[in-house]
């Protein structure tokens, strides 16, 4: 039973450790500027020369080689687990609570389309693929946003653990600094002074934070989770099948 835990677990440190890898290799090789750097003119706006260093967002930590094979890697892994996270948290809302399903339907579909957003991003380099892959990293943002109000909602609906009243505090807190942050991020990232686009790096790197520290705390209900819980909700689409042929033939 306990074993589950190491999904969310899984999830938080691969992003963690990917991640400040990858920006950890770029700082080394003069690819990115320092994120303690407040004061770089020099900073490239179009490619990279000798004497110029990208602003140290996540992605473009992960723009140039030998750090973009692992970045690659990093949100690949993550994506997956991401998308796992989600299904197995639907499984156990649909096994103890059923009635919220719709409201934990809603969270999946959010879910999945910002894993679909991260890949996008990941596997398109912003080098090359700018368009698509900051299509994707926006929608993933997005949509984690929606995910993680409605997940704090089931939080606050569904008893799954008994310890729901430190859980939803400490999840409201997440989400609304998930929100605020986001949309700072946005904002700041579209603008072309030096200053207010590092911050938006900063601002990009702490909800990088948040989201892993969110996804820690669902550490709790992966806990109490079962094997049987998605056997359970996979059985439960097969018995919808005959359904909707006996409705489609009358």
């Amino acid at each position: 039973m306990g074993l589950w835990i190491i999904f969310p677990i899984a999830l938080s440190l691969v992003s963690f450790l990917g991640t400040w890898t990858v920006y950890g290799m770029a700082l080394a090789n003069n690819h990115v500027c320092s994120l303690s750097d407040w004061g770089n003119n020099h900073y490239c706006q179009v490619n990279l020369t000798a004497s110029c260093c990208y602003v140290p967002t996540i992605s473009s930590s992960g723009k140039n080689a030998p750090e973009n094979s692992l970045f690659t890697a990093t949100i690949n892994a993550g994506s997956f687990l991401f998308l796992l996270f989600c299904i197995f948290h639907h499984a156990h809302i649909m096994e103890r609570h059923a009635c919220h399903s719709m409201l934990s339907k809603f969270a999946l579909v959010f879910g999945v389309v910002a894993a679909l957003g991260a890949f996008a991003a990941g596997n398109c380099n912003p080098g090359y693929l700018a368009l698509p892959h900051y299509f994707g990293a926006a929608l993933s943002f997005t949509c984690i946003c929606f995910y993680t109000v409605l997940l704090t909602s089931l939080t606050e609906k569904c008893v799954l653990t008994g310890y729901e009243k430190i859980l939803y505090p400490f999840r409201i807190t997440s989400t609304v600094v998930q929100t605020i942050v986001t949309i700072c991020y946005t904002v700041l990232f579209a603008q072309n002074e030096y200053y207010y686009v590092h911050l938006s790096a900063i601002f990009e790197w702490m909800l990088s934070a948040n989201l892993e520290l969110f996804e820690l705390s669902f550490v709790v209900e992966f806990w109490f989770f079962s094997s049987f819980m998605l056997s359970n909700l996979l059985s439960r689409r097969e018995e919808e099948k005959p359904l909707m042929m006996t409705m489609s033939t009358s």
